[in-house]
């Protein structure tokens, strides 16, 4: 009797072990692969570095107009990518008088804190109006975000994806590159749709080249100038009392 609780005792530490084994190969397999991420290009960086009306608030960079504005954009960054490297863009539209709020992710992934913009909201109460904006995976977490808090978002603001979940495509700006075809395939709505004549995938950010994004035709400049404009147009419609 002995002798068979010890042969069960010692096939249960060997389940055990080859348990703990695979879940430390796991982890580690995980850990690799965050861990190889697209970083931000010095252009990026020289905007942090500016520090003019740019604040880093734990997760967040904060990017604040000349004057005070009701109404703000919360920015989820592609997956793998560094957050900073979607400053240029966002410095852009501040410009424009819009509070532009970037979230960076946890492992520089958005599908790990998809409700990340319910945090952020609470930290802002003079903002009345409030948008949801995302690159590649980071759209469809906003998106994800936008459908399941309808009440608490004005307006959903997507490049290099399209809507996931329920959310109206009035209430949507979808932006691409023309080379991007994996996202004109997915797009099955009519409204607010920009295409990017020459863009990519990957030049709505400065991080370089994308694996599987074919080279632009058109500069990272010119994408995201285009970029901007169209958000521009789409806030000015949804919110002509805005300055």
């Amino acid at each position: 009797m002995k002798t068979q609780q010890k042969s069960v005792h010692k096939k249960l530490i060997r389940i055990l072990a080859a348990v703990l084994l695979l879940l430390a190969i796991l982890a580690g397999a995980f850990f690799w692969y965050v861990s190889d991420y697209y970083r931000a290009e010095d252009v990026a960086l020289e905007v942090l570095a500016q520090n003019d009306g740019i604040v880093t608030q734990d997760n967040l960079t904060i990017l604040s107009p000349s004057y005070q504005s009701d109404t703000a954009i919360i920015f989820y960054p592609g997956a793998k990518v560094e957050a900073e490297a979607y400053l240029p863009l966002l410095d852009q539209i501040r410009q424009t008088g819009i509070t532009c709020i970037l979230v960076d992710m946890p492992f520089h992934m958005a599908i790990f804190d998809s409700n990340a913009a319910e945090d952020v909201m609470t930290q802002f109460p003079e903002i009345e109006h409030w948008y949801l904006a995302g690159h590649s995976m980071g759209g469809a977490m906003a998106s994800k975000f936008a459908a399941e808090h309808p009440d608490e978002v004005d307006g959903l603001i997507l490049m290099g994806a399209y809507i996931y979940g329920d959310y109206p495509d009035e209430d949507t700006l979808t932006i691409y590159g023309s080379l991007n075809q994996s996202v004109e395939d997915h797009i099955d709505y009519t409204e607010n749709i920009v295409e990017i004549e020459g863009g990519n995938h990957a030049q709505f950010g400065n991080y370089g080249l994308q694996k599987g994004d074919p080279p632009a035709e058109i500069s990272a400049e010119e994408q995201q100038k285009q970029t901007v404009e169209a958000i521009e147009a789409f806030l000015a419609e949804r919110n002509p009392a805005n300055p």
